[in-house]
């Protein structure tokens, strides 16, 4: 399994959205670096759920579904997409200020490519957000 972190603005997609909808698709991503990442995931990998510009924290975590495919908003049929559902909500959301105070999450892309909307994080950082979140 892999772990990941995907990336949201709450006023577009928020958390309680995800958690509404029960499984969503994971589309619009127009970045080659981030639609790599989308065609790397599979069933059963992980992802932190963002709140990114606003609250700018990780407020969840979410599976992966269904594997990529067309992005069926992508006129040029030329990006992905993938299906997530909401596994649960962090007891504590874990802010970008505290992530980027942990000199053990300093590596995170999270931090190192702070635009890239879907990311992979590293095992022993998925760990450590987790205790970060209680």
């Amino acid at each position: 399994m892999a772990y990941w972190l995907v990336k949201s603005e709450p006023h577009k997609y928020s958390w309680d959205d995800m958690v509404r909808d029960g499984r969503t698709i994971w589309d619009g991503v127009r970045n080659h670096t981030a639609a790599i990442n989308l065609r790397a995931m599979k069933v059963g990998d992980k992802a932190f759920f963002y709140h990114s510009n606003e609250g700018k924290e990780i407020v969840g975590i979410v599976e992966i579904v269904r594997e990529h495919y067309l992005d069926p908003k992508d006129a040029a049929q030329r990006f992905p997409a993938v299906d997530v559902a909401p596994v649960e909500k962090l007891k504590n959301p874990v802010t970008l200020a505290a992530i980027k105070a942990e000199p053990a999450l300093a590596e995170m892309e999270l931090i190192r490519q702070s635009r890239l909307s879907v990311a992979p994080v590293r095992d022993s950082e998925w760990k450590h957000i987790l205790k970060m979140a209680g």
